[in-house]
């Protein structure tokens, strides 16, 4: 793998198409050799869309490679991120990193060159890798361009066409049809094989042209490895007329007479001796480098100005839902500039139009496409802003896996998971979140917050917007008791103990509805002459684990109480921060263990055991009356 051609020139902006094809030709070799030398990768999917790249990196993407923060620059991103072999080695020929670390350290540990890309490299919006997202992002990329920045940037998104099996890329073609982005452009490499054989549509590129333009974007059905014809269609999907879409028929492996358009090769390096014929084949060993198009000058921009927040303030004892609580508090929070908020047209029910209504030009709908939203509120942090992206809690666990690979991607981001629970009553277990907390909880990085009134939610919703990572608020549809003062504070990983006595036999713990319940358990147990503690545990992510463990050295028994699934919520948490200090007080753990129906709030969290007469119940039993 040693063979050298003499090529060492530098590409500069519109190359002659002879000089593009020796790039795309050194992208080939320098994508086999990475792999090789890593033992892993996925070379023969690099070679497919070398012509492409090499095409578009000379001729029509305007990029300032040693300044990657330029908020002029088109950006770039490879939603078939197992082609991380042909994205590094563009890296190399553009000069931004060196050829020691693409051939010694590509998918080694500690690297950052990892084996899918992500934003460790500045050159990297978001990470890619889990199909179908990449072409996402883009999108919300597009809109903060066009929208938010005003900045005359292109959007270029390189796709597999296995990956256009996934709805997600449905959904983010109809947004960039709908919103005419046309700043927005779509490759898709079709080279027939997936993984495992053939794709779903092979090389009938009218059947992509066809369903791209149903869904209202431009469709350009080209021959992928001609360059000229390649460079045409590009120059139009960058004419800033439409979103555009380059249908673009290659063969996997192009280039290796071995491998091309052979089935088996799908993430497998060439062995040794296979990639020194490879190379040989592709002509040798290059040294080329790329001086494309620069972006035009960006205007200065002023520092901001802090902008103070008012938040909105509620009178202690009135009746007021934390969902409503928290469309007035976003609505405040957006007196600063860098606020979004995203909606997957629920905003009249989650309260998230009343940003809308405050600042309409920062509020995005997406409309019930919850993995576009999720992916849009991404791009847009990726340029800098902090978006809050609200729905019902049962519908964001449809977009998981783009909340999994935001964590990757190292985003912050505002979630609010609204109308949770068995308490949200007859519309039924459809609509209930029950889950949301376990996987809010299990994201990296992420941070859970679960207020139990209006002043709580005012305040978290607020802070969200400084915290790094994800962060997840959950609302209840129904109105409860306001508990708390207007200046009182909640900081991120405390708690707050409403009622305590020093002779205290339980600690109650709820959040949310069950705070209340456990409020009214305890005036039960008062009663009975059974004093109890009542912690009302607003932040699940991280816990107050010294309240935790001081409740059960000091009560010695701890009822956890909460309208969710047992599993992954938050009395697993407090029994993890228990283990973690080493104690053991008894414990009860009630949770919605049975499929609920529809009822009124009070029947049906009677019925999933997690009502006041169940906490209370239990609560004797464990203080011995």
């Amino acid at each position: 793998m040693t063979a050298e051609n003499t090529h060492t020139a530098a590409l500069g902006p519109g190359s002659a198409l002879d000089e593009v094809f020796e790039l795309a030709q050194q992208l080939r070799v320098d994508s086999v050799r990475a792999s090789t030398a890593a033992g892993s990768g996925h070379p023969t999917s690099s070679l497919s869309a070398a012509d492409l790249m090499a095409v578009l990196m000379t001729r029509h993407l305007r990029y300032d490679w040693q300044n990657p923060r330029n908020p002029a620059n088109d950006h770039l991103v490879f939603s078939k991120g197992h082609a991380s072999p042909l994205l590094y080695a563009m890296f190399l020929a553009a000069g931004a990193i060196g050829e020691e670390e693409l051939m010694t350290t590509y998918r080694r540990a500690g690297a950052r060159l990892q084996g899918h890309p992500t934003p460790v490299l500045p050159w990297v919006d978001a990470a890619t890798g889990s199909l179908g997202q990449g072409i996402a992002y883009g999108v919300g990329i597009a809109l903060a361009g066009r929208d938010l920045e005003r900045e005359p940037y292109r959007v270029w998104v390189l796709c597999g066409d296995s990956e256009t099996t996934e709805g997600s890329v449905w959904e983010a073609l109809d947004k960039a049809g709908r919103h005419r982005l046309a700043n927005f452009v779509a490759i898709i490499d079709v080279n027939r094989l997936g993984q495992r054989g053939p794709t779903e549509l092979g090389w009938d590129t009218e059947a992509y042209a066809r369903r791209v333009e149903a869904f209202g974007c431009r469709a350009l059905v080209v021959d992928g490895h001609d360059l000229a014809a390649v460079d045409e269609a590009l120059t139009t999907a960058g004419d800033g007329q439409a979103p555009t879409v380059v249908v673009a028929r290659t063969v996997k492996g192009q280039g290796v007479s071995e491998v091309a358009d052979a089935e088996g090769w799908h993430g497998k390096p060439l062995p040794e001796d296979l990639a020194a014929r490879a190379v040989a084949e592709l002509g040798g060993v290059r040294h080329l480098t790329v001086r494309g198009h620069r972006p035009p000058a960006a205007p200065a921009v002023e520092p901001g100005v802090p902008v103070p927040v008012e938040l909105p303030r509620f009178r202690t004892g009135d009746n007021v839902a934390t969902r409503v609580a928290f469309g007035k508090a976003l609505a405040a929070v957006g007196a600063r500039p860098d606020i979004v908020a995203l909606d997957a047209e629920v905003g009249n029910s989650t309260h998230a139009e009343d940003f809308g209504k405050a600042h309409p030009e920062r509020y995005f709908q997406t409309y019930i496409a919850e993995q576009q939203m999720i992916a849009t509120a991404v791009g847009m942090a990726a340029r800098g802003y902090r978006p809050y992206a609200t729905t019902f809690a049962a519908f964001l666990t449809r977009a998981h896996d783009f909340i999994r690979m935001a964590a990757v991607s190292e985003i912050s981001m505002s979630l609010c998971g609204t109308h949770c629970g068995v308490e949200i009553g007859a519309d039924g277990p459809s609509q209930m979140g029950l889950e949301d907390l376990a996987m809010m909880r299990s994201v990296h990085g992420s941070t859970v917050l679960y207020p139990s009134d209006a002043t709580s939610t005012a305040a978290l919703t607020a802070a969200m917007a400084y915290l790094d990572g994800i962060s997840y608020l959950r609302t209840t549809r129904g109105g409860y008791p306001v508990l708390y003062a207007p200046d009182e504070t909640f900081p991120v990983g405390g708690s707050k103990t409403l009622r305590t006595t020093r002779g205290d036999r339980v600690t109650l713990i709820g959040a949310g509805v069950t705070l209340h319940e456990c409020l009214a358990a305890a005036d039960l147990l008062a009663a009975d002459g059974i004093p109890v503690r009542v912690v009302d545990l607003y932040s699940v992510k991280p816990l107050d684990l010294d309240t935790i463990a001081r409740a059960a050295q000091e009560t010695g028994a701890l009822v956890v109480a909460e309208d969710h699934h047992p599993e992954g919520g938050i009395g697993e948490a407090v029994l993890s921060a228990l283990a973690g200090q080493r104690l053991a007080p008894a414990f009860a753990h009630l949770a919605v263990r049975n499929l609920p129906g529809s009822g009124t709030t009070a029947e049906l969290l009677d019925a999933a055991g997690i009502s006041r007469a169940h906490i209370a119940r239990t609560a004797r039993e464990l203080a011995g009356g």
